[in-house]
This record gives structure tokens, sequence and C-alpha cells, in this order.
């Protein structure tokens, strides 16, 4: 799954822009890091189950950043629809 974040033209990284994007009905998939803080994906999660957006864990920080194209660990990051 992490493949299609990594070749994707269009995502949102990091959990502010995630949340802008599944507010607006943009998210097709949102990942999740599971190392991330409770306190910051909580609310993001809860936004995903009520919107219906498929909900994608991912192991490290780390290891989303790097599919998202960053240098730094993300907490979530979002594949838009086309």
């Amino acid at each position: 799954m992490l493949e299609k974040l990594k070749s994707a033209k269009n995502k949102k990284v990091g959990t502010k822009q995630t949340s802008k994007a599944v507010d607006a009905g943009l998210a097709q998939m949102v990942f999740i890091a599971k190392d991330a803080e409770e306190r910051i994906t909580r609310p993001l999660i809860e936004k995903c189950k009520a919107q219906d957006v498929e909900i994608i864990y991912v192991e490290t920080m780390k290891q989303l950043g790097e599919a998202c194209g960053i240098e730094v660990g993300a907490a979530s990051a979002a594949l838009l629809k086309e």
C-alpha cells in the first residue's frame, strides 16, 4: 500500500493537511503511523471512521515520511481522490 502513496501525485502529508482533506471529502485513503502520538492521530481516526475513509496503518513515522518523499517522519498522510 505504501507504493501507492510513493507514486501518487495527489497526496497530503501531515496531520493538519490530512485532516483538512478528510473534512473536504478529498481523501481516498489515510495512512497513519502506529508510533505517532495517540493525541495527535485519534481525532483524525475518528473523522475517517465517521466519513468512511479507509485507514492504512504504517509501522513507523519514519517509514511514512520516506513514502511521502520527505526526510522527516510523518504521523499521517492522505491519498487524494483522482
